[in-house]
């Protein structure tokens, strides 16, 4: 078994590192994400058959991107613990908040495999430059990752953070102007695969501009949202145009699936997609992290077997 451990995630406190499961637990703790490839590369040299991610959901994004080159579809089963400020690969996998390295072990030995492919998002300019991760999101979502950050300052984490954000971007979104950057958005252009077809805009607002694009791989999410509604595995995509604000303010009811009907033609777009492409001009968010503006191609990636409870 390897383990990577993240001692800058929020909950670590060091606990794992001195856990005496077995001598066959193999311990990195790489300083830095420049480090995470040498560490990643001595574990499979060691022929690991269980690879123990010690961090949140950013722990998770890096550890898959920077071992993608060296596992390729050949993976070890994976363990998240869930130590960060935001957990929701765990959440979708069903691990408690409290779950150790020995939970993992055992998971391992008696729990279920869980199979999940993290998106894949390449710079259509620099192909070298792919990452792998959980929930991607752009326009208003970016405005509401760096509210979380402050809520995390106040500390709501994991699913009260997620209500607390969503409330404070429906209000900014009803009672601001259309100056207001909750409710203009950004400039996306979306084309779905195989022919680059673009996405469909309700007409509501610019036609050239989208409140909100979230895509997942994931399955649950923190506070039981449904942003997909019933849609399943793969991936998949939520696309918010510019709504009215007595759209916005259906949108706690439409996040459970308790919205009104003809939801496209209202300006919010739920389907599933083999890849598409975007280009936008601003920042967009991955697990927590902000990646610049550009032209990206968004895929499934490798299938890895996770361990649940």
């Amino acid at each position: 078994m390897g383990l990577i451990y993240n001692p800058r995630s929020h909950h670590n406190k060091g606990q794992d590192l001195t856990s005496k499961v077995s001598p066959d637990v193999f311990v990195a703790q790489p300083g830095n994400r420049d480090q995470l490839p040498d560490a990643l590369a001595r574990l499979a040299e060691r022929g690991i058959d269980l690879l123990v991610i010690n961090g949140g959901d950013g722990t998770v994004r890096d550890v898959l991107t920077c071992g993608e080159p060296i596992f390729g579809d050949d993976w070890p089963v994976v363990a998240v613990l869930p130590k960060g400020k935001t957990n929701a690969l765990a959440v979708d996998l069903g691990g408690p908040s409290d779950w150790t390295l020995q939970c993992a072990v055992d998971a391992f030995e008696n729990g279920k495999r869980i199979r999940r492919s993290p998106m894949a998002i390449t710079p259509l300019d620099q192909p070298d430059a792919r990452v792998l991760g959980f929930i991607l999101g752009a326009g208003a979502f970016t405005l509401g990752t760096k509210a979380g950050q402050s809520a995390h300052k106040l500390g709501a984490f994991n699913s009260l953070a997620v209500g607390v954000t969503t409330l404070w971007g429906i209000l900014q979104a009803v009672f601001g102007s259309r100056a207001n950057p909750w409710r203009r958005g950004a400039k996306m252009d979306i084309r779905l695969a195989p022919n680059g077809v673009p996405l469909e805009h309700s007409g509501m607002g610019e036609a050239d501009r989208r409140l909100i694009l979230l895509a997942s791989t994931l399955e649950r999410f923190p506070g039981g949202i449904r942003p997909f509604g019933s849609l399943g595995k793969g991936l998949k995509l939520a696309v918010l145009d510019q709504i009215s604000r007595w759209m916005t303010l259906m949108l706690p009811a439409i996040l459970f699936e308790r919205g009104p009907k003809n939801l496209r033609e209202r300006g919010f777009h739920q389907l599933a997609a083999k890849s598409f492409d975007f280009e936008l001009d601003d920042q967009f968010i991955l697990d927590g992290e902000a990646f610049p503006a550009g032209r990206y191609r968004i895929e499934a990636g490798p299938e890895i077997e996770f361990v649940a409870p």
